[in-house]
């Protein structure tokens, strides 16, 4: 088999970056106040859906991801690239206790009733996976690509291995960078604030992370971790965090929790009214799982798998709310537009954000422009929900599930509780197992 180089362009200002010679993480166009939204996205040619029938994601999607085509392209075999993937696997387990697997989705009838939704209510639970959330998925995608980089021998993985990792977060997306850092034997780096948890902390310190904690100065706008972070990256550090701004992989690892819905929507479909995949609540933050999960259901949609989307509701905390401002702001404009005046519609939140789900406090929606095209292109919508909804979906997820999932993992839930019950099925993510 043999496929051509893929390749990432900016949707904010067209720059494409084949990538076996440019590393696709941020936009090599962007310059320091241009207002331009850079992100780097994988170039969709002829749509292809074709999972495989294996259980681990990286094996069962590997058709529809770059480093996978990277690798082909290059001459490497379908066994390298198992391979590749197992190696890590293996490594995962040996490190966290288990490696990436599909993960379930069930009916959960008794939460359904509890909250008065006449329709069925599914949930799908991440808290299972790599590290506890989904944040690993993101990050195994990058790994996977500079292991084929390696494994090919292209000239882009010279010196790659002298160049630490980093990171900015305070907690889900660091724990997931550790355990996939500390599987593939690489150096990190991880920026947190004061108040992380002392468990991710502690957890952090076992797995070898070199931490770096980032006060908050007096007037600061914008997480002084990110900027860290960023400043990092500038010195040489390769960036393995979840904002998609600074490593478009990144989105794409996440891609396959998408991948993983549609292709339970779809196997439901005679059982759903006309078919309907329904409604689909996502918790936002930084926005790299709600891009995601958008991009990977429209490529589902583009090849025929679904019907349509699920109208994609993204919900933040009355406490953070930049998407919900920038929703607003936008509501009449077009997104090609909004993309050439980035701080128009997005800018650090003003107030030191407050949540019971601290998860995604992220004082920006870095992948926002992304998010609202998923929003507007399945007629979906962006939900704030106040702190009392919070506290009560978290104990409504205790109570009403099997799923030990944090009050973050289930601030998808309070978005759902926080307007009218829509009609037909709805589908909520739980994900940050409660620590």
């Amino acid at each position: 088999m043999t496929s051509s180089i893929p390749t990432f362009v900016c949707h904010g200002c067209g720059a494409r970056v084949a990538i076996d010679g440019t590393l696709p993480f941020g936009c090599p166009k962007a310059t320091a106040g241009d207002d331009i939204d850079h992100l780097l996205v994988p170039e969709e040619r002829d749509a292809v859906f074709a999972p495989g029938h294996e259980d681990d994601p990286f094996l069962r999607y590997r058709v529809m991801l770059s480093p996978y085509r990277l690798a082909r392209a290059k001459g490497l075999s379908d066994a390298a690239w198992a391979e590749i993937v197992g190696a890590l696997d293996q490594r995962l387990i040996a490190v966290d206790g288990r490696g990436f697997r599909v993960t379930p989705m069930t009916r959960e009838a008794g939460l359904a009733e509890a909250i008065g939704l006449t329709g069925p209510l599914f949930v799908k639970n991440e808290t299972n996976n790599v590290s506890g959330s989904h944040k690993a998925r993101h990050l195994m995608g990058v790994m996977l690509y500079l292991r084929v980089l390696d494994a090919a021998r292209l000239p882009l993985a010279d010196g790659l291995r002298a160049r630490k990792l980093a990171i900015a977060s305070c907690g889900n997306a660091a724990l997931a960078a550790a355990v996939v850092a500390r599987a593939a034997d690489w150096p990190l780096d991880v920026f947190i604030p004061p108040d992380a948890s002392p468990v991710v902390v502690a957890r952090l310190k076992d797995l070898g992370a070199d931490i770096t904690v980032c006060d908050r100065k007096p007037g600061e706008t914008g997480d002084p971790c990110v900027t860290a972070f960023r400043a990092a990256v500038r010195d040489g550090a390769l960036p393995f965090g979840v904002q998609g701004p600074d490593n478009g992989l990144a989105i794409e690892g996440g891609r396959t929790l998408g991948f993983e819905i549609a292709e339970t929507l779809a196997a439901q479909a005679t059982d759903r009214p006309a078919g309907a995949p329904g409604t689909l609540y996502v918790q936002v933050g930084g926005g790299a799982l709600a891009s995601a999960l958008a991009q990977g259901l429209d490529v589902a949609v583009a090849a025929g798998r679904l019907a349509r989307m699920p109208h994609l509701v993204a919900v933040q905390t009355e406490g953070c709310a930049p998407l919900a401002r920038a929703f607003g702001k936008a509501i009449d404009t077009a997104l090609d537009v909004a993309a050439q005046h980035r701080t128009a519609y997005m800018w650090a939140w003003e107030s030191v954000p407050h949540s019971l789900a601290h998860g995604i406090l992220d004082d920006e929606t870095y992948d926002w422009l992304e998010i609202l095209k998923g929003v507007r292109a399945s007629g979906g919508a962006v939900v704030v929900a106040p702190e009392p909804k919070v506290e009560y979906a978290y104990d409504l997820g205790k109570r009403h599930t099997a799923v030990a999932a944090s009050a973050t993992g289930t601030a998808g839930l309070a978005g759902l509780l926080s307007g009218p019950l829509p009609n037909g099925p709805v589908t909520v993510l739980f994900s940050g197992i409660d620590r």
